[in-house]
């Protein structure tokens, strides 16, 4: 566990924190290690969560299907990212999507209790870790606001701009690669995925962006 230290200290959980003092927070906060393969599910719609979860190999899909088997990609999760957390507090409610492993994956899980209760031995930095968790959280509903904004839009071409021009202001590039094939494009963004692929070759040829694969470049 201790090999994901330099991936830990460049989480927003442990934000300010060094290796040796993360070392030292992994037993106080009861960590522990599992490993998924690919399509393998983390978590399932209806579980109960008790612990806060970082990603530290591999990527995730954080998504949902319905009764005839039609999904929605509510967001994915990389290296470094923290889920689960809007499930772990007590009385928060049952898993409402699945969690899945898109690839290889390794987890790390973080007591929530032992990390909202500051433990007997008073770790000098376990009130850093509440306060990164409180930050995370705002994070964390900033892009669902954001996700929102792109599924508002009402035709095809607006959803695909307004999710395009978000990732190359966060990427700060006109050239950048987006986590998703097409169809879990299509999935993250509700829409039909030939329509789509329909409209992104009409974008590219009234000159908006090209595209290879999920790399993209808006003109």
């Amino acid at each position: 566990m201790k090999k994901y230290i330099p991936i830990l200290k460049q989480t927003k959980l442990f934000d300010g924190l060094g290796e040796e003092e993360i070392s030292a927070m992994l037993g106080c906060l009861q960590a522990k290690q599992y490993s998924y393969k690919k399509g393998e599910y983390v978590f399932r719609q209806g579980e109960c969560l008790s612990n806060i979860t970082v990603l530290v190999e591999g990527n995730l899909h954080i998504q949902k299907d319905d009764y005839w088997g039609n999904r929605s990609i509510i967001n994915t999760v990389g290296v470094g990212e923290m889920f689960g957390e809007a499930y772990a507090a007590p009385g928060s409610g049952t898993l409402l999507n699945d969690v899945v492993a898109v690839e290889d994956s390794t987890v790390l899980f973080f007591d929530v209790r032992r990390i909202l209760t500051v433990c007997s031995s008073a770790c000098k930095f376990h009130s850093m870790v509440v306060q990164n968790l409180f930050f995370a959280i705002s994070e964390k509903n900033r892009r669902l606001v954001q996700k929102l904004g792109h599924m508002a839009k009402r035709s095809t071409r607006e959803k695909l701009i307004s999710y395009l021009s978000e990732e190359a202001k966060r990427q700060n590039s006109g050239t950048f690669t987006i986590p998703f094939n097409r169809q879990q494009l299509a999935d993250f963004l509700s829409v039909d995925r030939s329509a789509m692929s329909n409209e992104l070759c009409k974008m590219r040829d009234d000159g908006l962006l090209t595209f290879e694969k999920n790399r993209f470049t808006l003109l």
